[in-house]
């Protein structure tokens, strides 16, 4: 049985004061939910105060972003290094990375070559745009993202890869893919480059996330189909009631 997993993408939003006030808000609520893994991910500058909030609970950490070498004449970037002295998990390959900072295929793979080697867990997005939804090349675009982001990745640490479909389409729009259509996708075509990859053991053991307009009111019917495992949420996880709701529906 594959653990449910919720991860909370606060992405550019929160000064560290907000960010403190919001997880006061929902911490003591999303402790007393059991069955399910629950992981915040606030922008660089909140980690710390975040980190602080969290420590003691079973409630994990992760960075929004990080470049894949150690250190070095990068500036603005944020190392492997720092990320792993805070926390447990990366976001890698967002769509809007993707979109507007120039991340290829090729530079995600680096960057989750990097989280490999210094053992953070990367949460690794995939998904295609609304334009290839609409000329089917979802399938195709996603297999790709699949085979070149996780290239020359370790069996061993690929079955701690966390993988989110996130169809562009969908992320911030109000717009979620169908529950069924999702579950295809990640049936078929994610787990189905994975097990090319890794083998069919490790294909099912792998966690799937749904990305994508995710609410309190639609999380169960995209946590009720067989092969979804979670959901990586963006803006209702800037609304504790909406995220505790999203979290008490992929507990079961």
């Amino acid at each position: 049985m594959r653990t449910p997993l919720v991860a909370a993408n606060w992405k550019m939003n929160k000064t560290v004061e907000e960010a403190r006030a919001l997880v006061y808000a929902m911490s003591a609520r999303l402790r007393e939910i059991k069955g399910v893994e629950k992981v915040l991910c606030p922008p660089y500058l909140s980690l710390l105060a975040v980190h602080a909030q969290l420590e003691g609970s079973d409630l994990g950490l992760g960075a929004q972003n990080m470049y894949w070498e150690e250190k070095g004449a990068y500036t603005g970037e944020v190392s492997p290094l720092m990320v792993k002295e805070l926390c447990q998990y990366v976001i890698l390959g967002h769509s809007e990375r993707r979109a507007y900072f120039g991340e290829t295929d090729e530079t995600v793979n680096k960057k989750i070559r990097a989280a490999q080697k210094f053992d953070i867990t990367p949460i690794f997005c995939v998904g295609e745009t609304l334009e290839q939804y609409e000329s089917k090349q979802t399938a195709q675009v996603v297999d790709r993202q699949m085979r070149l982001g996780l290239a020359g990745i370790d069996p061993a640490f690929a079955s701690r890869v966390i993988v989110a479909y996130e169809p562009v389409w969908a992320i911030g729009t109000g717009k979620a893919s169908s529950s069924e259509n999702a579950n295809e996708v990640v049936g078929k075509v994610i787990r189905g480059a994975l097990s090319a990859m890794f083998g069919g053991e490790a294909a099912q053991a792998i966690r799937v996330l749904y990305g994508g307009s995710v609410t309190g009111a639609n999380g169960a019917e995209f946590f009720g189909q067989s092969e979804i495992d979670g959901a990586l949420v963006g803006g209702a996880s800037l609304k504790p009631d909406d995220f505790i709701a999203i979290t008490q529906a992929a507990a079961g």
